[in-house]
């Protein structure tokens, strides 16, 4: 008699049935598939609320199987601090991509961490704006080719912003760290450092940021194999990866 075979992998709880609408090769969904493994580990997903600002995952809230509220282009962590003062114990997160975060949304993501408010952010850097055609992103690396820089990025243009070390140097933030999702072992390591900054946020110690390198090979015109060798060869070096903020209790 055969024996009965032991289901190893499952959807986590903390994620809907609906099928994403990323294009094939995109990271986002790797990105949502760790947060929803952490918040079902530390048994908070009953008083999560998430915060959806605008871009490539303005749907979000149609994945995350958690509270979730709609900001408008780049107002996430004035959403969130809202949110989080209102609701002491709910434990918050923000999922917000580099365009939105980094541009029209980088006012508010400074005050926010200079403040120290207790939610958690997911930062998803591709170096590009993805949803609205491929346009220059304040993370877009020196010469590379968007739809707005045809010619690669070049310096009158800006260069390109470091947002974890930026954010690392405020006293207010209790954890930041930059991770990567173009292979197996960094995307443990990522998890790690995820569950980290909502577990600093559980504990009271103060906002967290967990930046994400993620892949968009359709804004960066080549397959999703590439874009992944892309991230090391490329977006690594720039942005490297580790944690650059860790507070005293932070576990």
């Amino acid at each position: 008699m055969a024996a009965a075979m032991q289901q190893v992998f499952d959807r986590p709880r903390g994620l809907t049935a609906k099928v994403t609408h990323y294009c094939p090769g995109c990271t986002h969904g790797v990105a949502h598939r760790l947060v929803a493994e952490v918040l079902e580990e530390l048994g908070v997903l009953d008083r999560t609320i998430g915060v959806a600002s605008v871009g490539c995952s303005v749907l979000s809230y149609e994945y995350f199987n958690v509270d979730m509220q709609q900001a408008a282009h780049g107002r996430a962590p004035a959403v969130a601090t809202g949110i989080r003062r209102v609701h002491p114990d709910a434990v918050v997160f923000t999922y917000q991509g580099d365009g939105d975060l980094a541009s029209i949304g980088a006012a508010e993501i400074l005050h926010a961490a200079a403040r120290g408010e207790r939610f958690t952010v997911i930062f998803i850097n591709n170096a590009v704006y993805g949803m609205t055609g491929g346009q220059m992103a304040p993370t877009t690396l020196m010469d590379q080719r968007t739809t707005t820089t045809p010619a690669g990025r070049h310096a009158e243009a800006g260069f390109p912003i470091r947002v974890s070390e930026m954010l690392a140097t405020l006293d207010g933030p209790a954890y930041v760290a930059r991770g990567s999702l173009h292979d197996p072992a960094h995307v443990l390591r990522a998890r790690k450092m995820i569950r980290r900054a909502f577990q600093a946020q559980i504990d009271g110690l103060g906002f967290g940021m967990v930046e994400l390198l993620s892949t968009c090979n359709v804004g960066w015109g080549i397959s999703p194999v590439e874009a992944l060798k892309w991230i090391e060869e490329h977006m690594i070096p720039y942005y490297p990866l580790g944690e650059f903020k860790v507070a005293p209790g932070v576990r």
